[in-house]
């Protein structure tokens, strides 16, 4: 038997793909969340929803570890493209985690989480890049996953995979005035979202290697929301599932 691995899904159709093929799987509620338990490519896996935001997030990966006691934790899930070049349908794997609402100046520099004395956690090498090699996977079957009229709807015609920072805060970015501010304060992230850089966090605190692998599903501006919905039920869901299988498998 393999390790045991701990899998976060921001969005439910996602957390639904990656549930369809474990099919052994067993509910265990805990704290208001429902975990599932099962196996998957010769894993002993945990599934769960994170929940939206920060905390809720937090909440989640705490209580995984503790009850659980998982190797590893790969956290799925969608962002906003924030740098010139992060398309609708490209995949971002994190290489470094910041709060890009955290600002405890003048006691700490902007974006240091206090007490720790840095403003970014690096997730485990081997794992980011066992979910490099995945996403890399997916992105060449889109074409198979995925109808033609999708494909044309949402622009997505050769998705690229891209590796680096992705910045988190509690709030959904949809303007582009947001994005620019966030481009000048963090130059260096790709993506925004609002858990990654919390379960990295918490991972940290226990000593837990983790990687992180988000889908672009919009640009971050006003048509955000529009794009939203329709990316999470047509695109990302089968996107995560191609890329749990696949890194399960390279584990």
């Amino acid at each position: 038997m393999g390790q045991r691995i701990a899998l976060i899904s921001a969005v439910h159709e996602e957390l639904a793909e990656i549930l369809q093929l474990m099919p052994d799987e067993q509910q265990v509620a805990l704290g208001g969340r429902t975990y599932w338990q099962g196996h998957l490519q010769g894993h002993e896996v945990v599934a769960v929803l994170s929940g939206i935001g920060k905390v809720a997030a937090a909440t989640t990966t705490a209580l995984l570890i503790e009850r659980f006691a998982p190797q590893q934790v790969i956290f799925t899930g969608v962002a906003g493209g924030l740098m010139s070049g992060v398309e609708v349908g490209d995949i971002v794997v994190g290489s470094a985690l910041v709060q890009h609402d955290l600002d405890a100046t003048p006691l700490f520099a902007r974006h240091e989480v206090p007490g720790y004395g840095r403003s970014r956690f690096q997730p485990d090498l081997a794992l980011t890049q066992v979910l490099h090699a995945a996403a890399k996977d997916a992105v060449t079957w889109l074409p198979k996953l995925l109808n033609p009229e999708v494909l044309r709807a949402m622009g997505l015609h050769s998705p690229s995979v891209h590796q680096g920072e992705i910045a988190t805060g509690d709030r959904f970015v949809a303007t582009e005035a947001d994005s620019a501010a966030l481009r000048a304060a963090l130059p260096e992230a790709l993506a925004v979202d609002m858990e990654s850089a919390a379960v990295a966090q918490v991972c940290h605190d226990f000593g837990l290697p983790f990687a992180v692998v988000r889908t672009i599903s919009d640009r971050a501006d006003s048509q955000a929301h529009v794009d939203f919905r329709l990316f999470l039920h047509e695109v990302a869901r089968h996107y995560s599932a191609r890329i749990v299988r696949k890194a399960l498998n390279l584990l």
